[in-house]
């Protein structure tokens, strides 16, 4: 396979328009792949590669496509042709037949009686040959799989992942070992459960990667499952690693969730789902590592922290249900409140999970500040940068209530050093209630959730103080960092 720039066209040879002049008259069909007729062939384009558009799909020579408006993520109908050897062509959607084409794919056979799936995959930008676009000719041979099962071809172009395994149940036991960038499972698949979601796990250099809940699959179905996208970049983006289930749709990682412990009266906490322990030993202004679940909606207990990974005997301290958490999100979950508040109070500010979702803008040059007020017996808020050492009536963020944050994309804030001034937002001084000294160039280029925590009027011995608690999310896994009010 050769890569042609968009800038260059490649040549039309005589013997390759000799034999695609039998296309004149070929288009998309729905015969199935084992009903080809003889001297026949059948081909098909599954869309991989993150960073293309959408795409035309020409055998060179041809005036008319056989695929049109081809998608990332779409897998085309098979197109019936004659038997024989094609250059295939790839052209942004729309553009003239007699445009170059962005890519030719060389010589590509197609054998009487093959049925075969083009996987376009890499990256289009990319200059690197070990990411560089490229087209995957993939003929298919399934073995016929039994029935309540599927069969599955698992094809690995995830554009900047490793050598992978595959751990189908995510149980710690890979299946499937050692596959390589732009290398498949082979021919005949490999055969799974149908009718019913599967966690799929990703393993490289023995270390869990992410995970995935992949949608029930058809018994006796034939399917091509694609690991695409890139790793480096968010579960969230566009382009962020997925798996393409071909004629289901693309699949996006398991949520990651962390844990914030910000309630100021409770002690520090084991958090159990069930009898499975998520998170040890949890003190307040602490984050928790990284935890990855299907998407779902969960019941947590939590537990005054005691020694080992057991569930205590007992009634936990409290139980509280998240929100439904969604495939390719990332979560920041505050436990806030008061442990000793009556949750059926509605005056008060009982025990609760505030989950927010991490949608931080990219900005190079500064800091993506979300404010996220998580103190119980604060009043509604303004907090911004000081001017002239009071919160300006234009504060960066005006009426900030408790259980609520602001915008998600986070406002962008420059590169300095600088006090940052809370104050009440009914209130007609603007002098600060409290004020920190916030390291924004630290931050410089990051997306950072700033969680107003702690108690306002701390009870001596039971509450802790008031506080701001950064979390940053550029990190892997996301880390905190406690910032105390200045005298």
């Amino acid at each position: 396979m050769t890569k042609s720039p968009w800038s260059r066209h490649r040549s039309i040879t005589a013997a390759l328009a000799a034999t695609l002049s039998t296309l004149v008259a070929c288009g998309e069909d729905e015969t199935p792949p084992d009903q080809t007729p003889s001297n026949q062939a059948k081909l098909r384009v599954i869309h991989a590669s993150s960073d293309a558009p959408a795409v035309d799909i020409y055998a060179e020579g041809q005036s008319t496509p056989l695929f049109t408006n081809v998608k990332y993520g779409d897998a085309t109908a098979y197109a019936t042709v004659p038997a024989g050897t094609y250059n295939v062509q790839v052209r942004a959607a729309g553009a003239l037949a007699s445009s170059a084409p962005v890519y030719s794919t060389g010589p590509l056979v197609l054998g009487t009686g093959h049925t075969v799936s083009a996987v376009a995959a890499g990256l289009l930008a990319s200059t690197d040959a070990t990411s560089a676009f490229r087209v995957l000719p993939l003929t298919e041979g399934f073995t016929p799989p039994a029935d309540g099962r599927t069969r599955v071809r698992i094809v690995h172009a995830g554009a900047d992942a490793p050598t992978v395994s595959i751990d189908v149940g995510d149980d710690g036991s890979s299946e499937i070992t050692g596959l390589q960038r732009f290398q498949d499972t082979g021919a005949t698949g490999v055969e799974l459960p149908s009718g019913q979601a599967l966690q799929v796990g990703i393993r490289a250099a023995n270390q869990r990667v992410t995970a995935f809940t992949v949608p029930a699959l058809p018994s006796r179905g034939e399917v091509f499952v694609i690991a695409t996208g890139q790793l480096s970049q968010k579960p969230s983006a566009a382009g962020g690693f997925g798996l393409l289930a071909a004629g289901v749709g693309l699949v996006r990682q398991n949520p990651v969730v962390y844990a914030l412990h910000a309630s100021p009266d409770a002690p520090a906490v084991d958090l159990f789902l069930g009898n499975t322990e998520l998170v040890n030993n949890l003190a307040f202004g602490q984050l928790s590592a990284s935890l990855q679940v299907p998407p779902g909606s969960y019941t947590l207990d939590f537990f005054a922290s005691v020694h080992g990974g057991t569930r205590p005997a007992g009634a936990p301290v409290a139980s509280r249900t998240t929100p439904a958490l969604v495939a390719g999100e990332s979560y920041l979950t505050v436990a806030s409140g008061f442990l000793s508040q009556d949750l059926a109070d509605p005056t008060g500010a009982p025990f609760e999970l505030l989950a927010f979702s991490e949608g931080f803008t990219a900005d190079a040059s500064n800091v993506r500040l979300r404010l996220v007020h998580a103190s119980p017996d604060a009043p509604m808020v303004d907090v911004s940068p000081l001017e002239g050492g009071l919160v300006p009536a234009h504060a960066a963020y005006n009426d900030v209530p408790y259980r609520l944050a602001s915008a998600p994309e986070g406002l962008s804030l420059p590169d300095l050093k600088v006090y940052v001034g809370v104050a009440a937002s009914a209130a007609s001084s603007r002098s600060p209630t409290a004020r920190f000294q916030v390291p924004f160039g630290f931050f410089a280029g990051r997306g950072v959730f700033a969680v107003a925590a702690g108690a306002l009027s701390p009870r001596p011995g039971i509450d802790a103080g008031f506080r701001l608690v950064t979390v940053d999310t550029s990190t892997s896994p996301w880390s905190a960092l406690n910032l105390f009010p200045l005298p």
